[in-house]
């Protein structure tokens, strides 16, 4: 395969990924004004985090693990190979996605019962049901996945990315009609409303499955012709290859899911703890649903952003480490940390300090979820340390310590969420994520400084410098922004986009202004900045 016909799929795939993710992030301002606030949010996450956990289990890497193997014999010419392998994995994922289903539905109660906030207004037959409506999709997702898995192998990335960006406008277009549906033309109740939200799910899922189906018959003849053309020189067990999957895999579906477990712990304490220290089921409800999906969704912005960013490097790092060569692992990653550093600090800088203006022209003006939400974005730099950390130990060939780092991290949020609320109320338990996402990346630095041989003190000089950088950045934004509040309102939608965009602007242009003058945008993107600077006329 030539390498621009490589660059075209990675550059497609990458399209459709960043258009389905963007419409993941922002269907949530429509659902939020339908819903009428963060309340019903939390009764729909009852439903949809542990669902991602189930998913990540009935998966279990099988689909990615398909693409890399399906690639790798097909590179040899031994396309037969390939297809057996995705023809057990559709059986496979059928099997392992109807179990999922048939467990979820069966403890959907169990589930319900230990979620459920005493006095919030929905009962464990209401959590139930809506855990039960999302399960469905469990039976269609894997398989699907499967075939996406399989397109990639054969370097066809356009059926994945055409696909993802059907499966989100199909769900999140049956999300929003058919709650805004129940609500307001059938006059329905929330819990129906959410119910069929959550069932969007399979929804999207049987959209992106057809047109998968759609693309595998329409090439099935070119794919029939070049398994006539398979060598037949090597056998390869399925029971063997299967073994190495699971093996390989499970860091990987670990990983994927350790955002939904520790939502997951929340959603199983938060309540409790906040009814028993004197909140009502009520205010407990609303604030559930700020930390978990209202404030959780802006957050993760920034972290997306700087994981992709970073994650572009991370397979230049398992080369590397493959191939033995000591120095330029180093190399890799500090570049790896660097970017992400460099891009995650002020993006969560600048949110915390514009929480107001943010959470109101995403949401509405609630002093509780601005200050929620100005208290989580700092979090977010620890979120993207952990995701990063995770992906350069499985480059190392240490994937055993990123099941271990995750295990420490949920142990440390389970035993300080409780004394952490008791003390700071809500955000209490968004500092016992910090907690644990800190100890795991400590824990997961430690394993790549030994067995890497990496020394981090270059990365926390530059780290130093970024942060100098950002109290600059810091203090003229908070300037801006203290004196336009002086004649403008930031409890309207109008005034509040009007300073996102001045401060905003104003904390990029200052930023960027001194890392090109001090010379940090050199270090983090190499030989660019020379251009960059010499363009806009700045001086180093």
């Amino acid at each position: 395969m030539s390498s621009s016909k490589l660059l075209r799929g990675t550059f497609i795939l990458t399209l459709g990924t960043f258009i389905s993710k963007f419409l993941g992030l922002f269907y949530v301002i429509p659902f939020y004004w339908i819903m009428g606030g963060a309340g019903p949010m939390t009764l729909y996450n009852f439903g949809y985090v542990p669902y991602q956990i189930f998913l990540g289990i009935a998966t279990a890497g099988v689909p990615l693990a398909v693409a890399k193997y399906v690639a790798k014999y097909n590179a040899i010419g031994e396309y037969e190979i390939g297809r057996r392998l995705f023809r057990s994995g559709v059986y496979l994922m059928l099997a392992t996605g109807f179990v999922s289903f048939l467990a979820m539905y069966a403890l959907a109660p169990v589930l319900a019962g230990l979620q459920s906030i005493e006095g919030s207004g929905y009962t464990v037959q209401d959590v139930t049901g809506v855990i039960r409506a999302v399960s469905f999709a469990l039976i269609v997702i894997p398989v699907m996945s499967l075939i996406r898995g399989f397109f990639q192998g054969y370097q066809s990335m356009g059926p994945s990315a055409v696909s993802q960006v059907v499966e989100q406008i199909v769900r999140i277009a049956f999300l929003l009609v058919g709650s805004a549906t129940v609500l307001y033309i059938l006059h329905g109740t929330v819990v129906g409303a959410i119910s069929i939200a959550t069932f969007a799910a399979f929804i999207g899922a049987l959209a992106s499955l057809a047109c998968l189906l759609w693309y595998f018959f329409k090439r099935k003849k070119g794919l029939d012709a070049l398994l006539r053309t398979s060598k037949g020189e090597v056998t390869v067990s399925l029971p063997s290859m299967y073994k190495d999957i699971f093996i390989t895999a499970v860091p990987f579906v670990v990983v994927g899911i350790a955002s939904s477990l520790y939502q997951q712990i929340d959603q199983f304490t938060f309540g409790r703890i906040l009814t028993w220290i004197g909140y009502s089921g009520h205010e407990a409800e609303n604030l559930l649903g700020i930390v978990n999906f209202s404030a959780q969704k802006l957050v993760i912005i920034p972290v997306s952003l700087a994981t992709a960013f970073s994650m572009t490097i991370v397979p230049l790092v398992t080369a590397a480490y493959a191939r033995g060569e000591q120095e330029n692992v180093k190399k890799q990653l500090n570049d790896v940390f660097q970017v992400l550093l460099f891009i995650t600090l002020p993006a969560c800088i600048g949110m915390s300090l514009l929480a107001e203006p943010l959470y109101t022209v995403f949401y509405e003006h609630d002093p509780a979820g601005i200050q929620i939400l100005a208290f989580y974005a700092p979090v977010a730099i620890l979120l993207s340390l952990f995701s990063v950390t995770a992906a350069i130990l499985q480059g190392i060939d240490e994937q055993r310590f990123t099941i271990l780092s995750l295990l420490i991290g949920l142990l440390t949020k389970s035993v300080f969420q409780m004394p952490l609320m008791m003390w700071m109320g809500a955000r209490g338990s968004v500092a016992a994520t910090g907690l644990g996402y800190t100890v795991s990346v400590i824990f997961a630095m430690i394993i790549i400084r030994k067995y890497a041989n990496y020394n981090f003190s270059v990365i926390l000089r530059r780290t130093v410098l970024m942060l100098l950088l950002n109290l600059a950045m810091a203090i003229s934004v908070l300037l801006v922004y203290q004196g336009l509040t002086l004649f403008m309102n930031p409890e309207t939608k109008l005034n509040s986009m009007i300073l996102l965009i001045i401060c905003g602007g104003v904390g990029t242009l200052v930023y960027g202004y001194l890392s090109l003058r001090l010379r940090l945008f050199d270090k983090v993107f190499g030989p660019r900045a020379a251009t960059i600077r010499r363009k806009l006329r700045i001086k180093a």
